[in-house]
């Protein structure tokens, strides 16, 4: 069971998304607005931290998550919903340490998934918003050198990423071959190794 603290400062929002993610295989959910955020960490704290970047005080809610500490000393997992033209938004998150970064125009279907992979210590970036992310986190890969190394960090082979991406496995080859490349790395091991470090996967 993953369980899920929703922060968000509009009670009918934060009501409709709760109620979504709780129709999640594995979900568990729990909501605060602003300002109770410290509160509803007490007790057995949450897996994840998922708060909105549009909705009102979003910037007051990334400061309040970010002085957030679990029980073991680090962190709570933080995700934040979004669209590609919040270039300021995501800025924000990345400096709060978010892992996950999730487009508000996506499919929900997987939408579980992504909170179990975050609780799980993963990472997850919609390709829709990688590009707007690496722009304010200075990042060296593309946004499709970003995504082929991820995938093959999760173990897909050139194979298995060029049918996702319906692209030839040379051109995957080529994308691989860069994001080593452009992170300096010896092979693409070291380049998935340097990539979790940075904190780009």
């Amino acid at each position: 069971m993953t369980t899920v603290l929703l922060v968000h400062t509009v009670p009918l929002w934060r009501a409709s998304l709760a109620s979504l993610l709780g129709t999640g295989r594995g979900i568990e959910v729990r909501t605060a607005e602003r300002g109770a955020i410290q509160a509803a960490l007490h007790g057995t704290g949450p897996d994840v931290l998922l708060t909105d970047l549009d909705c009102p005080g979003a910037r007051d809610v990334l400061a309040e998550v970010k002085t957030a500490t679990a029980p073991h000393g680090g962190t709570y997992p933080l995700a934040v919903l979004t669209c590609s033209d919040q270039p300021r938004g995501l800025r924000r998150a990345y400096e709060a340490g978010a892992l996950g970064y999730i487009d508000k125009y996506r499919p929900v279907d997987d939408l579980s998934e992504v909170m179990h992979k975050l609780a799980d210590g993963g990472r997850h970036i919609d390709e829709s918003l990688a590009f707007s992310l690496l722009q304010v986190a200075d990042m060296p890969l593309s946004p499709r050198e970003l995504s082929v190394l991820s995938m093959a960090e999760e173990g897909d082979n050139v194979a298995g990423i060029a049918a996702r991406l319906h692209l030839t496995p040379g051109t995957v080859r080529n994308y691989l071959a860069a994001a080593i490349r452009k992170s300096g790395a010896r092979n693409r091991l070291d380049a998935i190794r340097r990539a979790k470090e940075a904190g780009w996967i």
